[in-house]
């Protein structure tokens, strides 16, 4: 396959040493845009994840370039000569393996390392797991947080969710298929048993989706033949405005309207502040709490 567009009065001419980010698809090759070919046809250099993943795709396109490994365990010794060829004036491609280079993928170490050198770089548009997923999950998209792949180590991802537990917008994760079930669980006893929704092999012949609470998508690859296989993005629902204000509550239930009061503004709330919150809280009136914490003093 050669794409090329019609006139050159239309074509997307790269500078000289400059850095171009370059999203590839994620599995349905007709998803490269133009304008990415373009700069892959054009480009001095080729930084790739995986050379032998991007040399199918630089194949499928007719495209033969110099390519370049540049992935998590070896960006510290590639970063420097990446480096040095943008300074002499070489315009470089950097693609991952697929979707949009810097999210959740070392190509956000080089953006940074050009911002401190004073090196140009572009970002193109194009495919990304993390917005198809949140667009096709059916949950609130007006807001979200991609979150990316959770540590590893149990303790370490039960504090994570517990420090994001309280987020009322819908969050994304990243994770792999041997994960996918423990994660699943885990998502579950932490966040509580939200509404999700589960895509793997997105764009690819096989792309399939789970939808339903986490319990339930768990219970769908747990009795589905084999083992959960492919990428997977899960999109789950935020905290329940209604169900967070019955959690506030609780977490002050044992206290009196002072102490409240107090713990609020020992938060960094201005003592107004606090007695607006405490009323909310407790659904009373802010005089009645006005009247009980009119002797606090601002911290």
């Amino acid at each position: 396959m050669t794409a090329t567009p019609e006139t050159n009065e239309h074509r997307f001419i790269i500078q000289p040493g400059t850095l171009y980010l370059c999203p590839t698809p994620l599995g349905n090759l007709g998803d490269i845009t133009l304008r990415t070919i373009e700069v892959l046809q054009q480009a001095d250099l080729i930084a790739a994840e995986d050379t032998r993943r991007s040399l199918k795709l630089l194949n499928h396109l007719n495209i033969r370039k110099s390519l370049v490994s540049y992935h998590e365990h070896n960006r510290n010794e590639k970063e420097g000569p990446l480096l040095e060829a943008l300074r002499q004036g070489k315009a470089i491609a950097l693609i991952t393996d697929a979707g949009m280079p810097g999210i959740s993928d070392p190509g956000t170490h080089l953006v940074v390392a050009c911002l401190r050198e004073n090196i140009p770089f572009e970002v193109l548009p194009g495919p990304s797991a993390v917005l198809l997923a949140l667009a096709a999950s059916g949950l609130s998209t007006e807001r979200f947080t991609f979150e990316g792949f959770l540590p590893r180590e149990k303790k370490k991802q039960r504090e994570h969710l517990e420090s994001i537990r309280q987020f009322p917008h819908t969050l994304i994760f990243y994770e792999a298929p041997h994960r996918i079930l423990s994660t699943l669980k885990q998502l579950a006893e932490t966040l509580g048993n939200r509404q999700a929704a589960l895509g793997r092999e997105l764009t690819k012949r096989h792309e399939a989706w789970y939808r339903g609470t986490l319990e339930e998508i768990r219970q769908q690859l747990d009795t589905a033949p084999g083992d959960p296989k492919g990428e997977m993005v899960l999109a789950v629902a935020g905290l329940d405005p209604l169900e967070r204000r019955q959690e506030d509550a609780q977490a002050y239930d044992h206290l009196t309207i002072q102490e409240q009061v107090t713990r609020l503004m020992a938060t960094g709330l201005s003592k107004k502040e606090a007695i607006k919150e405490t009323a909310r809280l407790r659904q009373i009136p802010k005089r009645e709490v006005y009247s009980q914490a009119i002797d606090l003093e601002e911290p």
